[in-house]
């Protein structure tokens, strides 16, 4: 299975590769949700209704944040301004290269294949999702036909296919709204970028070309092509020695990284240091000694307390035991947690419906995890009191 930085990395190249949306002016900010409650409204679902309200707006701060970090990163502030001859031409370019419809014939290239793949994978017939309901390990799954594999997702959910169905009717009209509401504002980047980058007499014979036969199907496809599943495979498939190399010198990265002085803390600078700081943020020389001496102080007092008693941190040592023994115990801790949140939806999350081996290996865990965690927590109880006495 592949490591989960390597998904990410990968995802997130497939995700982002085809297309580069120009960045665009500052949004104002988000105004904070206003709720409106209806007295006749059921309780629950005020609450709903307000919770929905509240993540909405939340989630609108964060993208105006982090649409304020694209436009540090891509300023164009600093840039001239463009010929209105040259961005006239320019637009006429751009309707003749995004003509409507093409972000959505790309997206349905990637995204789509990608979706219906996805779908297939997380679906009630994938050997996956039949081995979590039943419990029954994915190999013996794997032996079974696909028409088997497809009767046993009917027992669980006989109207899944319609299931499907409905969601493909809500999400491919709603990506097709988004994706025209898109393209205005990129072919206004995009023209701005043409119309600096091309002179006029440049984007004149451009113009010319797209308006022939063949000038007009490559505006039509050049954009739809960016996810060709080709295409998409050629970049898929050199993503792996990409990666390699990454990790392959990850061990001198790293090295060069700890042979790099430590940067300093507030504790570390002189008094010369300290007086040339105050200038710099134009602030009272004393008031930056008073928080230099206050870190030393701090830090001495840490030192101390990690050095105090190698009895007790060797106690604490042994009470946490193996490492990976408690770290498998809290991930099914956590796991059973979540299975209890989830027993409502699937009942392939019922512990009455695992097999006896499944269910004492989690009891199992669970009772090594509680009793980890007590004995680790009177070993720091411990190391603290002994530091204590060291200290007096």
């Amino acid at each position: 299975m592949m490591p989960k930085f390597k998904t990410m990395l990968l995802a997130g190249t497939i995700a982002l590769l085809p297309l580069a949306a120009p960045a665009h002016a500052a949004p104002e900010e988000a105004p904070a949700a206003e709720v409106v409650v209806d007295a006749s409204q059921d309780s629950a679902d005020v609450d709903s209704e307000a919770y929905a309200a509240e993540s909405k707006a939340k989630m609108e701060r964060e993208m105006d944040a982090a649409i304020a970090i694209v436009e540090k990163m891509f300023d164009t502030s600093d840039l001239p301004p463009v010929e209105p001859a040259r961005l006239t031409l320019a637009q006429t370019t751009m309707g003749a290269l995004i003509p409507s419809g093409s972000l959505e014939r790309m997206m349905d290239n990637l995204y789509g294949k990608m979706f219906k793949t996805i779908m297939g994978e997380m679906g009630g017939e994938s050997d996956l999702m039949i081995s979590i309901k039943t419990g029954v390990e994915s190999e013996k799954i794997a032996a079974l036909d696909e028409a088997t594999k497809g009767k046993i997702a009917d027992v669980f959910d006989p109207n899944r296919q319609e299931r499907e169905d409905q969601i493909n009717k809500v999400i491919k009209p709603l990506i097709s709204e988004v994706l025209a509401d898109m393209e205005p504002p990129m072919r206004a980047g995009m023209a701005k970028a043409y119309a600096r980058k091309f002179s006029a007499a440049q984007l004149t014979e451009l113009n010319a070309f797209l308006a022939t036969p063949t000038g007009t199907a490559y505006g039509s496809d050049w954009m739809a092509l960016q996810a060709d599943p080709e295409v998409m495979l050629a970049v898929i498939k050199a993503m792996p020695p990409l990666i390699s190399k990454f990790i392959d010198r990850a061990p001198q990265i790293e090295k060069d990284m700890k042979e790099l002085p430590k940067e300093k803390q507030l504790a570390d600078l002189s008094d010369a240091e300290l007086s040339k700081l105050a200038k710099l943020m134009k602030v009272d020389v004393k008031t930056l000694k008073e928080q230099r001496d206050m870190w030393k102080t701090d830090t001495m007092e840490a030192t101390d307390a990690v050095a105090a008693d190698d009895y007790a941190v060797d106690a604490a040592a042994d009470a946490a035991a193996d490492d990976y023994a408690v770290d498998a115990a809290s991930d099914a801790a956590t796991a059973a947690a979540a299975a209890a949140d989830a027993a409502v939806e699937d009942p392939a999350y019922d512990r009455s419906n695992w097999s006896a081996a499944d269910l004492k290996r989690v009891e199992d865990l669970e009772t090594a995890y509680e009793n980890a965690s007590i004995a680790v927590q009177q070993a720091a109880d411990e190391a603290v009191e002994n530091a204590r006495k060291k200290k007096k």
